[in-house]
Parts: structure tokens; C-alpha cells; sequence
């Protein structure tokens, strides 16, 4: 093979490439937005169909996002937020459900941008699932742990999540001193963590985290 044929192929691979990292995100992302609209429209969809004989493509979905915004509109306002606080309540009082319900608003509220209290707020590395191996974390909150004896540790409350599912993952105490806290943002953690460690930002160095960062909350929830 001569050097001009070895330089068209190469061009071509080069080519073909950078046509694969241009349609694979778009075909992707096609795909997943597809799957969610079929899914949300298929919640209200049947009850739609029953009431005017005949399925309309997209209808349920609409439904799904006028109810989210009167429910967002209900939280403006006195009465809703009193009404919501009111239906809030009574999920809770159900034993199993209520479990369940807390734990999801939790983990929902991490994900929300602007969220108060219960949001990721460091990125740490850790060694998990056995040392010598290391996961990337982010600190939720912090906690006390006594041991009958009366010694204290001060725990950080680390979830690992699983890509490139983020609402899949695994919840770590560790140790306030022997975290290692990374000097990166935790935008930048969530997209090394959901890209598979194909996002990388950059030189990833440690740091020490203030306790403004990670104030002990004793909050209890029901």
C-alpha cells in the first residue's frame, strides 16, 4: 500500500469517526426522549381514550405537563401549598408507603437544581467496593454515630450513583477525616460520573472542604 493510499484511508477513518460522534449522541438522545414521551403519555392516555374513543398520539403527554404546571401553580399560593401539605401528610401516614415517599423525595430534591438542605454538595473519591478501587461519591449530609462506649465519629452521608442511571446507587458512611474531597464541582462529578468517565474535567486534585460546605443537620424526617 502506498503512502497516498494510506493517507485517503486514514483521512476516511478520520472521517467516518467524526461522523459517528456527531450522529450517536443525536441518534441517543432521539431515542431516550422518545422513550420518555411514550411512557408519560401512556400514564393518561388510556383514561383519555376511554372518554373520546380513539387514541390521540401526545395527548397524555400534554395532560402530564398541564397537571406538573397546576400543581407548580398550587405552590404559589397559601391554599395549594395547604392543600399539598395536607395530601403530603396523609401519604405519610401510610407505614410502607411513607418510606418509600420520603426516601424518593430526598433523592429527587438532590437532583434539583436550587435545593435546600438535601442536595449534593462535595464530591469525594472513595474506595469502594473494596479497597484498592475507587468510586466517585457525593456527600449528601452529615451525621453523628455513638458507639455504647461514648466515642463520636462525625460521618459523611456519600451516594454513589450508578451510570448511567443517577436514581441507582449505593449510600456509604465514611468518616469526615478520611474523605477525600475533590477540587472539582459537582456539575463537573455528575457529568465524569453519568459520561462513564468519558467527561473528564481535567487534573482532578484533593482539597479541604470548610464546614460552612457540610453543616450538621439533625434534622428529623416522619
Amino acid at each position: 500500500m502506498t503512502t497516498s493510499q494510506k493517507s485517503i484511508l486514514g483521512h476516511l477513518r478520520t472521517t467516518f469517526l467524526r461522523g459517528i460522534g456527531v450522529i450517536v449522541p443525536v441518534v441517543l438522545t432521539y431515542w431516550v426522549f422518545r422513550f420518555l414521551l411514550n411512557w408519560v403519555d401512556g400514564i393518561l392516555s388510556p383514561a383519555f381514550e376511554e372518554v373520546i374513543g380513539r387514541h390521540i398520539p401526545g395527548l397524555g403527554f400534554a395532560a402530564m405537563i398541564v397537571l406538573i404546571l397546576v400543581v407548580g401553580l398550587l405552590t404559589r399560593n397559601l391554599a395549594g401549598r395547604l392543600f399539598l401539605a395536607w395530601l403530603e401528610d396523609l401519604v405519610r401516614t401510610i407505614p410502607f408507603v411513607r418510606s418509600v415517599y420520603g426516601a424518593i423525595k430526598d433523592l429527587v430534591g438532590s437532583f434539583a437544581t436550587g435545593g435546600k438542605g438535601r442536595t449534593f454538595r462535595l464530591v469525594v473519591l472513595t474506595e469502594f467496593p473494596r479497597k484498592g478501587i475507587f468510586a466517585i461519591g457525593f456527600v449528601t449530609n452529615v451525621m453523628v454515630y455513638t458507639t455504647p462506649e461514648g466515642r463520636r465519629y462525625e460521618l459523611f452521608n456519600v451516594y454513589i450513583p450508578s451510570p448511567p442511571n443517577p436514581t441507582a446507587g449505593f449510600l456509604s458512611l465514611i468518616p469526615k477525616e478520611e474523605a477525600v474531597v475533590l477540587n472539582i464541582t459537582v456539575e463537573e462529578g455528575l457529568k465524569l460520573v453519568l459520561s462513564g468517565g468519558i467527561i473528564v474535567p481535567g487534573e482532578v486534585t484533593s482539597r479541604t472542604a470548610s464546614e460552612s460546605e457540610f453543616p450538621l443537620d439533625t434534622t428529623k424526617t416522619s
